[in-house]
């Protein structure tokens, strides 16, 4: 089934009744349009970004990663940021400081497709490990097993290549599709990784590794990380979800569609939502329940611009945790030269992963785990322009002669790591700064935990380790330092059983307006372990059974 466009679908107008508005397109929106739709309930979904298919992508890396053309021009678009709420927070330049795709399919269309689940420690740490001072380090309320069939409904539906290794939590299914073949990296990791001890396995990706409901495998270009499918290989809500959605008759996706507004009545019940087209025109969609699935930056930003006198802090903020406990996940990297070449330019960024150090370990000192894999990053511009070693000349015509030896003969350990929820880390809004459409830009204040640099130090060194019990020649690491920059945005409207310490219930149902339901990563209540996107689908595959459930039993 390949990405659909979007005169193939159904069209409501304005003064249509329709079940559920949703806003964004992206991994749980798509999972919530599919859904619902299939579900017989009649569904809109607003998405701020332009409908690509799959012809539309390419290898564009000035454009991809400069100029923004799938997450947007800065310049019309601006963020700030500061790592102190007590700073003035300064326009961010290329990249941003929170990287998200704007389009059908939102994220899902440009990640690197790592897809690992969480673990049930991660549902209970804080039983298990008990308080950390100054962060707000919580349980979740639901439990891993509880999850699990919708773990196995995520890969299924979308379409994962791997296959169980000795550190994978309980799984009632198989992988739909054998993993995807080894690279170089993959290989070399392996071995270094075998011979300290430690137990690497294939990598769980949401990229076909056979054809699948439709879809061709992987082809192996090389362009995965930051970059659409050409082929639909990869299971982006664009090519996996949304052409189910739009299939069954009840689903329309306006693209260009920028939300600026939840509505709610006197009776504090959401109504619709007020949005721009994409010439800035104004347009309500009403609906009997508002659905919020535009990422964990988008999603506060909404809320907070929907005030009023009766949510004078925000729409759904009475506890005023609405933007908070952003979490980005811990990022490291590593790089080895090898003595033959490897072109890891080629195929999918990932195919062996590493789980020892998934779990926190009291001897460390510090809390923290995660888990290590092996890939290129850099393609060749940006490998040019920061992939060379420490020594090697930057430009003249030695730089000249070293790039196609190095660019072919270098790998990446990458290291994906927790971030602890810090209540002063958040999305608020700018008080100066606007976009295009007058709308407050997304002001970012985040700084790491101390426990969460020395765990990307951590895995700094492990990675180094990796690198030399495999025979490299040259191995060094990105230096640690605090992030200013975030893919993972996760947190900021935490689930929860107490409506003072959270802003969503374990259903994704807002304690406070009880037709309004908020689910994308905002929802998670800890940071997981580097790789959050099947878990942010398989609460979205659970959210959308409930919020079938309450509007089949007229509970909205």
């Amino acid at each position: 089934m390949r990405s659909t466009p979007a005169r193939a679908q159904r069209t409501y107008r304005e003064r249509d009744e329709i079940d559920f508005v949703i806003v964004g397109s992206g991994a749980a929106g798509g999972v919530l349009a599919a859904e619902l739709a299939g579900a017989g309930f009649d569904v809109v979904v607003l998405e701020q970004g332009p409908w690509r298919t799959a012809p539309d992508f390419d290898h564009d890396e000035v454009g991809h990663w400069i100029m923004g053309d799938l997450t947007g021009d800065p310049r019309m678009d601006p963020q700030t940021f500061r790592s102190d709420p007590a700073d003035e927070a300064q326009i961010a330049s290329a990249p941003p400081p929170l990287i998200y795709a704007r389009g059908v399919g939102g994220s899902s269309v440009h990640f690197t497709a790592n897809y690992w689940r969480l673990r049930p420690l991660d549902f209970h740490e804080r039983s298990l490990l008990g308080e950390i001072s100054g962060t707000g380090f919580a349980d979740w309320p639901l439990t891993y097993e509880e999850l699990e069939p919708y773990y196995s409904k995520a890969e299924w539906e979308i379409g994962v290549s791997g296959v169980p290794g000795p550190f994978d939590p309980p799984r009632s299914r198989p992988y739909p599709m054998p993993p995807l073949p080894v690279k170089s990296s993959g290989v070399l990791f392996e071995q270094g990784a075998r011979a300290l001890g430690w137990r690497p396995q294939p990598a769980p990706m949401a990229i076909l590794s056979e054809e699948y409901d439709g879809r061709p495998p992987c082809m192996h270009c090389g362009y995965c990380m930051g970059f659409g499918c050409e082929v639909d290989a990869k299971s982006s809500t664009l090519a996996a979800m949304i052409p189910k959605a739009v299939a069954t008759g009840r689903c329309e996706v306006r693209p260009d569609s920028t939300v600026i507004r939840v509505e709610v009545d006197g009776a504090g019940r959401a109504t619709g939502v007020i949005y721009l087209d994409a010439e800035g025109r104004e347009h309500r969609r009403t609906a009997r329940a508002v659905v919020l699935a535009a990422n964990g930056a988008e999603t506060p930003r909404l809320l907070l611009m929907s005030e009023s006198s009766r949510f004078p802090d925000g729409l759904a903020n009475g506890s005023g945790l609405v933007g908070k406990y952003l979490m980005f996940n811990g990022q490291t990297a590593s790089h080895g030269v090898f003595e033959h070449p490897l072109n890891e330019y080629k195929s999918v960024q990932v195919t062996r992963i590493l789980l020892d150090f998934y779990e926190s370990d009291p001897a460390r000192g510090f809390y923290g785990g995660g888990g290590m894999d092996a890939r290129m990053f850099n393609g060749p511009l940006f490998f040019a322009l920061g992939g060379l070693p420490p020594g090697v000349p930057t430009w003249g015509e030695e730089f000249r002669r070293a790039l196609p030896d190095y660019f072919s003969r270098t790998m990446e350990v990458a290291g994906h790591t927790t971030s602890l929820p810090l209540e002063s880390n958040r999305i608020t809004l700018d008080p100066e700064i606007t976009d295009r459409w007058g709308r407050p830009a997304i002001r970012t204040t985040y700084r790491d935990h101390p426990d969460d640099l020395a765990m990307m130090q951590f895995f700094v060194d492990r990675g180094e380790e990796i690198l030399d019990a495999a025979g490299a020649s040259q191995v060094w690491s990105d230096p640690v330092g605090p992030q200013t920059i975030g893919a993972h945005l996760l947190g900021t409207c935490r689930m929860g059983d107490d409506p003072e310490a959270s802003v969503v219930d374990r259903h994704h149902r807002s304690h406070e307006v009880r037709n309004l339901f908020i689910c994308d990563g905002s929802s998670m209540v800890t940071s997981g372990r580097g790789q959050p996107t099947l878990t942010i689908q398989a609460l979205a595959f659970r959210a959308a059974e409930h919020m079938a459930g309450f509007a089949a039993s007229g509970e909205l």
